[in-house]
């Protein structure tokens, strides 16, 4: 749930909720607060921390969600999971795209670091347009390449039961519609 002491969210929290359950299922950690985005991302220990920028738009729903889930069924995967919700965690997101340094806004987006450093982004242009498995497919790569920690994040049983939202932002309730 988004954090009360930040800019409102721009969607309604009940319509995102599933949106934010499909990553919560495989693995992934919420950053609610600037706080949590620096705890998380600036860690000297070594381990590397994947963070997505989630979204409501149609390519979050259909390609990075799942692909990135579905990477996560590799044998070697990043040792933390991170997301923060574009429109709803708009303070944390904010602090997310600051350690991305060099590149536009773009959500949804992924990010690999380690020890404070950007090791691979993908931003939106390169998640539109694709199948969830060409994403997987390209992570897979990139945790080949970067990470250690074994995978998968979670047991294949539990991967087939994860429920994905396939919602387009347009039809999504503003917040403060309701």
């Amino acid at each position: 749930m988004f954090n009360i002491m930040s800019r409102p969210p721009m969607y309604d929290q009940n319509a995102v909720q599933p949106m934010r359950d499909a990553l919560i299922a495989v693995g992934f950690k919420e950053l609610l607060t600037p706080k949590d985005v620096d705890e998380a991302i600036n860690v000297k220990n070594d381990k590397t921390v994947l963070v997505m920028i989630n979204s409501v738009c149609g390519c979050a729903a259909g390609s990075a969600r799942p692909g990135i889930s579905l990477a996560l069924q590799n044998n070697v995967i990043p040792d933390e999971l991170y997301t923060g919700f574009a429109g709803q965690e708009r303070d944390a997101v904010d602090k997310i795209r600051q350690h991305v340094e060099g590149f536009p806004p773009s959500s949804p987006s992924i990010a690999l670091f380690e020890n404070g450093k950007l090791l691979y982004f993908m931003p939106r242009y390169q998640i539109e347009g694709r199948s969830a498995e060409d994403i997987a497919k390209d992570w897979k790569e990139i945790f080949n390449k970067y990470c250690k920690n074994t995978g998968p994040s979670i047991s294949p049983e539990n991967f087939e039961k994860v429920k994905y939202a396939v919602s387009c932002g347009s039809k999504i309730p503003l917040f403060n519609e309701a």
